[in-house]
């Protein structure tokens, strides 16, 4: 059974074969969301590991093994009780795992930890420390990953910063700074980078699911006004973001893009507008700014780099101080793509 976008990329098979080093540890990673995939894929050579694929994104993710699923149903008036349920029931009582890697702040890794601290096995968690200290933004992720620290005992941090967090916190646990694994995969990119007139937009968190309409209109008469530059828009399946899209007359709406195919593309723009987390530390890595829709950001450590837009009304005034000087010249704060030698150093 299988979950990757591109044919060509190694299956987790594929990785599964590659040498690893020898270990009394048994890791479960566990992921069910494209980019929490993006994220564990570079860690998987390195580690004696099995996996746990918790579901979310069956249709985005082709051709991937794994060796436990969790299947989610929904059985109750809400999503988010069904994914941690899920989870928790279909957890596996495997005695050959002792620890258990979660990444990020999604609904199925908090549910994933609490089911490996109810089992007394390590948890280890990935993109550690990042935070908004808001509850409400982003929303529901801001809570859930205060939550997965407080039962972390190595908690494996992108920056200094959240390294700082953590410790203000009095988190428990070893803490390490290993850089964002994301980077990993689109070092190949680092040479390839260019300023075409094209903008990428990406559209799609919950917090701006009410908004959505008027951020559409709003980038679409951004693209009516700049008819030079090419905007794109690869659309979030999501139905409360696709039921939007007529609104889009000036704006390119394609299908979602490969991870590849969204990075050839991001590495060859002029800017990105995004409430993604992920998009905002690629971007940097390539060099882009980012304007970011949304009212706070738990990665502020680019912040002279992202540009943050709380409101539609304000898009036309911060796409123009953007895309009059687009290029980033600092170092990226987010590490230099080497993130999995670093973990592999930690946790063999």
């Amino acid at each position: 059974m299988g979950i990757l976008q591109n044919q060509t990329e190694p299956t987790y098979k594929d990785l599964q074969t590659q040498q690893k080093p020898a270990s009394g540890d048994m890791i479960l990673i566990c992921f069910g969301t494209r980019p929490e995939w993006l994220k564990i894929k570079p860690i998987l050579p390195h580690l004696d590991c099995k996996t746990f694929f918790t579901g979310q994104h069956e249709d985005l993710l082709k051709h991937l093994d794994f060796d436990y699923v969790s299947w989610w149903n929904t059985m109750g008036g809400n999503r988010l009780d069904d994914v941690i349920g899920s989870c928790m029931r279909s957890f596996p009582d495997d005695p050959e795992i002792t620890s258990v890697l979660v990444q990020g702040d999604t609904a199925s890794a908090f549910g994933c930890a609490l089911a490996a601290f109810n089992r007394g096995l390590k948890v280890i968690h990935l993109e550690a420390g990042l935070r908004s200290n808001d509850l409400k933004n982003p929303y529901p992720e801001e809570g859930y990953r205060q939550m997965i620290s407080r039962i972390t005992d190595i908690h494996l941090c992108p920056t200094e910063l959240s390294k700082t967090n953590l410790l203000k916190e009095n988190c428990l646990g070893d803490i390490f700074v290993v850089g964002n694994t994301v980077l990993d995969n689109i070092v190949e990119f680092k040479d390839k980078i260019s300023y075409e007139n094209k903008v990428l937009i990406t559209l799609h968190r919950r917090e701006n699911h009410e908004m959505i309409a008027e951020w559409f209109k709003a980038v679409d008469a951004l693209a009516q006004k700049n008819p030079d530059i090419q905007f794109v828009l690869p659309i979030h399946p999501n139905p409360n973001v696709q039921k939007h899209r007529g609104l889009l007359k000036f704006v390119e709406v394609v299908d979602p893009m490969s991870h590849s195919d969204l990075i050839q593309f991001l590495s060859t723009c002029l800017c990105t507008i995004t409430d993604s987390g992920g998009i905002q530390e690629e971007a940097t890595f390539l060099s882009k700014k980012s304007i970011v829709c949304r009212s706070v950001t738990e990665r502020p450590e680019a912040v002279n780099h992202l540009k943050l837009c709380p409101s539609p009304k304000d898009l036309e005034e911060v796409f123009d101080s953007v895309v009059n000087d687009p290029i980033i010249k600092d170092p990226c704060p987010y590490g230099q793509g080497d993130s999995s030698h670093i973990i592999k150093r930690i946790l063999k």
